[in-house]
């Protein structure tokens, strides 16, 4: 089959090759071999492939954490019924491959009336968002800050946010042609990259400062955001694109803000898989509602992947889908 390998550690575009590999062998007990269809990259798979989680992390390894595709074959102790459901593949990477082996208890069956090109995009970004604003955001919030505001989960974020009457103030790099989603759900959108923009961000919050934060940047933004976090507020730390830790103040307990680091791994990996169809619910409704959907910038299949990822982002919107069987 085909597959992308890296075989060490470094950035993705450097690391990525696509070849032929073994197939996945026959599915053991409880196990079962998805055909995959489609997939994408995130951030996430560009952290793991630069050896950031080197404890948890081997070479030569295939990316890929995100994806759907249809179970193919099944062993023993697996439900009757199962081959030939399409599910998403979770618990480890390995989905940019045209089969992939794993556990059954991994795979989380997604809705008929979900086309492959929505249900791609169903894990990293809409659970996320989903899991901090119902866990993050109680009665009482009025002030909400989101970093990375053009990002696709910056969009979710301002969706479920306002949901709960609040609309937050956006926080942009101001890269040429990047926008967030739909304007009219942010109360103000301010870009790092022009002068007095702390002055703006403190006028935008108001003297209470900001009840709740959801921040993937970190380094000196994240530290700006969280010094206007209001004592017995919250700033939700989950991503770190900026590549700098965040200052070292923030965890101090200064001021009565505290930081809460928020890792979806950890969520997903907690009960071994045992309650993954309960926690997709609320995501799976927010998509048949046209809620929560990713927009796909370019496609590409498989076999093109490491051509592709080698171009010039700048001027793209929307994320990758790949397209696994071509």
């Amino acid at each position: 089959m085909l597959a992308a390998v890296v075989d060490s550690p470094g950035r993705l575009a450097d690391v990525l090759t696509v070849r032929d590999v073994d197939g996945p062998g026959a599915p053991g007990e409880g196990e079962v071999v998805v055909r995959m269809l489609a997939s994408t990259v995130n951030p996430s798979d560009e952290v793991t492939v630069s050896g950031a989680y080197g404890s948890r992390t081997s070479f030569p390894m295939v990316p890929g954490f995100e994806g759907v595709g249809v179970i193919d074959a099944a062993g023993p102790g697996v439900p009757h019924g199962a081959v030939g459901r399409r599910v998403l593949p979770l618990g480890s990477a390995g989905n940019w491959q045209q089969y992939k082996r794993l556990g059954h208890r991994w795979c989380v069956p997604v809705p008929d009336d979900l086309p492959d090109e929505i249900a791609c995009f169903a894990y990293v970004n809409p659970l996320t968002a989903t899991l901090m604003v119902e866990r993050f955001c109680r009665p009482g919030v009025r002030s909400a800050v989101v970093t990375a505001a053009t990002s696709a989960i910056g969009g979710h974020l301002a969706e479920l946010l306002a949901d709960r009457g609040v609309a937050p103030v956006g926080i942009v790099r101001g890269t040429a042609g990047r926008t967030v989603a739909d304007p009219s759900l942010w109360r103000a959108v301010i870009r790092t990259g022009d002068p007095g923009w702390r002055r703006r961000l403190r006028a935008a919050v108001g003297p209470r400062g900001i009840d709740v934060a959801f921040d993937c940047v970190g380094g000196g933004v994240g530290g700006d955001v969280f010094s206007l976090t209001a004592g017995g507020g919250v700033f939700v730390h989950y991503g770190l694109l900026s590549g700098t830790p965040l200052p070292a103040e923030c965890f101090t307990g200064r001021g009565g803000a505290r930081v809460e680091l928020f890792r979806l791994r950890d969520i997903v990996h907690r009960d071994r898989g045992q309650h993954l169809s309960e926690l997709f619910a609320p995501v799976f409704d927010d998509l048949r509602r046209g809620r929560l959907r990713t927009a796909v910038g370019i496609r590409v299949g498989l076999s093109e992947l490491a051509r592709r990822l080698k171009e010039p982002e700048a001027g793209r919107t929307g994320k990758i889908l790949i397209e696994l069987q071509s």
